[in-house]
């Protein structure tokens, strides 16, 4: 069985226990759309339609045409312009370096030390991060990266004389299409979270220093006016001046 299959069935399991709600909230769906759209995109990845015979082309259901009208909705649904406009650029980037890596390389089946179809999910899932850097800009990045370079591919032997086969979303590009989305959603979750956290504790800090400070002026004022807040700043001033001396 793929592993791109295997992976959306160990999802569905996660969506059906609710173990992925949050995430799925952030993206704007809810558990049954989740639930639904995983079921279907399983039982396309069987279903491929011939768009032409000479080259021969073929659109895969679970791969191509699923994953477009889902990220599709996603992208409708952000009201945020700028988001907008950093998920088709990462889209765009990430399909031209996948082509990029893969022409300057050439890999070659069997003749390498890992299955590319690993290595690809990585360099969207990095760039979804680095330019969009949101569940839903992820995920998008993640699951059309691919596609885009499928496209790609497409143009070069249709328009450019190329011989070759063009399997859009079908074969190894289905597990490469579903493990870009999952690592580019992780990345963000992982990354992303970890960013906020510390960044929400350096904020925390300086909150807790400002309401301290404000607490202090408020108890002076109250019992020694004015001038009393004075004389209690300078005190202070000069126990921080002794602490940084030690």
């Amino acid at each position: 069985m793929p592993i791109g299959i295997i992976i959306l069935i160990v999802i569905q399991i996660l969506v059906y226990f609710g173990v992925a709600e949050e995430m799925l909230n952030e993206m704007g769906l809810t558990t049954s759309m989740a639930f639904l759209f995983l079921t279907l995109m399983i039982l396309g990845s069987f279903v491929d339609i011939p768009i032409s015979s000479e080259p021969v082309v073929t659109l895969n259901v679970g791969g191509a045409i699923l994953p477009i009208a889902l990220a599709l909705y996603i992208l409708f649904n952000v009201e945020e312009k700028r988001v907008i406009y950093r998920t088709l650029l990462s889209v765009l980037i990430a399909g031209g370096v996948i082509y990029g890596v893969n022409t300057l390389f050439q890999f070659e089946e069997g003749h390498t030390l890992f299955d590319i179809n690993y290595l690809y999910p990585v360099i969207a899932a990095v760039i979804s991060y680095l330019i969009a850097r949101s569940r839903r800009a992820a995920f998008i990045t993640g699951a059309l990266g691919f596609l885009m370079y499928d496209l790609i591919h497409l143009g070069r032997i249709t328009l450019g004389g190329i011989p070759g086969e063009a399997e859009i979303g079908g074969a190894g590009a289905f597990d490469a299409i579903v493990l870009s989305g999952i690592f580019a959603v992780l990345l963000v979750e992982i990354f992303g979270e970890t960013r906020e956290r510390l960044a929400a504790g350096g904020n925390k800090g300086e909150k807790d220093r400002d309401n301290k400070r404000n607490f202090d002026r408020k108890l002076v004022h109250s019992e020694f006016g004015e001038l009393g807040y004075k004389e209690k700043e300078e005190e202070q001033q000069e126990e921080r001046g002794e602490d940084d001396e030690e």
